[in-house]
This record gives structure tokens, sequence and C-alpha cells, in this order.
């Protein structure tokens, strides 16, 4: 079975974000848009971050794929998140999470043949997907379920 930790992509502000390096925490993994109704989503990510940095790590990873709710660049992205929701947790360089130009990362979370644990498809903004301190799926949230909810909590062991 593959693991999460298996990839690294380029960070939002620059450098990269090598997974391998939350070997030891739980991983929140959530495909993120600014002009989406559930960006304010964001609040309660940061604050997850904040409160159990020492247990978890929020990744979020922009996307363009759910009605073209992230159209900026990644100057844009990043000084929206910064301004309006003080988000610190890091944040991957835009991605295509579905469709045929899906990035590596999502084809590993979406296909139990990759993932060892399930099929899904990332249904909107803000779809959730954790992963234990060995960087293997335990499981998916969809995106309409805010990310202080028992379900996500529950996953990531901090209900």
């Amino acid at each position: 079975m593959k693991s999460i930790h298996q990839f690294q992509l380029p960070g939002l502000k620059g450098g990269s974000i090598n997974f391998a390096d939350y070997k030891g925490k739980k991983i929140l993994l959530v495909n993120v848009a600014s002009e989406c109704g559930l960006t304010p989503q964001y609040r309660q990510l940061q604050d997850l971050y904040a409160e159990y940095s020492d247990k978890i790590v929020v990744v979020g990873c922009p996307a363009n794929n759910f009605g073209a709710q992230e159209p900026g660049d990644e100057t844009q992205i990043a000084s929206f998140c910064s301004l309006n929701y003080g988000v610190s947790f890091p944040m991957t360089a835009k991605i295509s999470v579905k469709g045929d130009d899906m990035h590596t990362l999502y084809q590993f979370v979406t296909q139990k043949s990759e993932n060892g644990k399930e099929d899904s498809e990332v249904k909107w903004n803000f779809q959730k997907y954790v992963f234990d301190e060995d960087g293997y799926l335990l499981g998916s949230v969809a995106p309409m379920k805010q990310p202080a909810d028992d379900e996500v909590l529950n996953l990531l062991g901090i209900s």
C-alpha cells in the first residue's frame, strides 16, 4: 500500500511541500478555492491547524475545477488567504483535482488501486481527506461538512 508521504509538490509561496516531512502527524488534505460559498471553511481549517499543530497538519490544494472559483495565480491566492483568514498552514501551488489533467496526488487520493482504502470522487471545493501518521488514507469527508464537524474530528483523533 502506498503512502501520501511519497509526494512532494511545489508550495504556494515557493519552495516545496514534502509530505514525508509530516510523518508522525495526521494530515488533513483539502482542495480549496477563494470564490466558493464554502470558502469561510478556511477559518476552521486554520483554527484546527493552530490548535492541534503538534498532532495534525492541514494542507490546502488550490484548484480551479469547480465553477472557476479559484481563478487567481499563486500570489493572489496566498494574499487572499493571509489577509482574509490568516492562513498559516501549508498550501500547494494550484493543481487540478479532477478531470484529464488531475494531478498525480489526487489520482492517488481518489483511486483505491493507489491508496489501498477507497475509490472516491472530488465532488466540490473543500472536500477533505484524512491520512494517518504513516501517511495512509483513513477516509474522506464531503465538502459541505465543516472542518470542525465530528466526522472530521473523529478521523483526526481530536474529537
